[in-house]
Formats: C-alpha cells, structure tokens, sequence
C-alpha cells in the first residue's frame, strides 16, 4: 500500500532520493509550488551553494516541468484546476512513486505564521490526513510550536517513515 506524503514540487528536484524510495509513495503537491518551478528554473540565484549541484538541480527542475507539461499530464492537472481542492488523477512516475496535483487554496488560517505556499502544504496535509515532507526545519519548529495538526517530517528521516514498523 501507498504511503502518501504533502511536498513540494522543488523538493523532488533537489532530494533526488525521493524518486526512488524502497516502497510505494504518492506525492501530493499543491500546484502553486510547480509554478515556483518556472521561476527557479529561470532565476539567477542559485538554488544549491555547490556550483555543480545547482546545475544538476536545474537540470531537474526542467524534466519536471517537462514531465508536467506532457500533454497527457497537463490535461490532468487541468482537470484538477477546475475547482478549489480539485485533485489531479495519478501521474505515475516510476514503480514506486506517484505524484497527484492539488489546486490548495491558502485560506489564511494560518497567515501569520506562516506564508501562502506553508499554509497550502499545511492546508493539504489537514484536508488528505497526509505527513508533509520538508528540509526546513524551521518550518517543522513553527508548526510543532503553532500547534498545527499536521504531521511534518523532515526529508533526512524519508527512509524512516517508510519502515512497515512506523505509523505514519
């Protein structure tokens, strides 16, 4: 059975060991964050401090969109763009991992604390009963201290989660 996890889009980019995890995983990924790809993919600032590794980030930040904008998959992610909460069809990716596009909405619930793309990860977690995956760790600080009822791990510890002996 499919474990599901709330990410963003650039997270699969950079942590390539997401795409290849020892057992199933869908990601659940609110579209705003696969429009940040666009920019990431044409802005100057890099995304890692490593000069290679930031070139190979960008290398993958444009499959990506590539794989997003196959027609068969936009037409998908349209779908799920029709309506607030709409949810794309799965677009598998490989044996293991599954991505589906949310249309989350940031409803600002949670506006002060946190910017619109952490409220709509928090927001989709909330709504799919799903364990947000992120690297920052002040992030994790802040919703653990906000007393927000969502799960967040931090991606150093994917392997962990997906133990049959670990609830998630």
């Amino acid at each position: 059975m499919s474990k599901t996890f709330i990410i963003e889009a650039v997270m699969l980019a950079v942590h390539g060991q997401l795409m290849l995890p020892a057992k199933p995983v869908t990601y659940v990924i609110p579209y705003t964050t696969i429009q940040e790809l666009y920019e990431l993919q044409t802005s100057t600032v890099p995304i890692m401090m490593d000069e290679e590794d930031d070139g190979f980030v960008k290398t993958l930040i444009t499959e990506l969109i590539q794989f997003f904008e196959e027609p068969f998959n936009k037409k998908k992610i349209e779908k799920a763009l029709t309506m607030p909460w709409g949810k794309s069809p799965p677009l598998p990716i490989n044996d293991n991992v599954t991505l589906c596009i949310v249309n989350s909405i940031d409803n600002e619930a949670y506006g002060e604390l946190f910017d619109p793309i952490e409220t709509e990860l928090i927001m989709a977690g909330i709504r799919e009963k799903a364990v947000l995956l992120t690297d920052q760790l002040d992030f994790i600080d802040r919703v653990i201290n906000g007393g927000v009822p969502v799960e967040t791990v931090d991606v150093e510890d994917f392997d962990f989660i997906l133990d049959d002996d670990l609830q998630v």
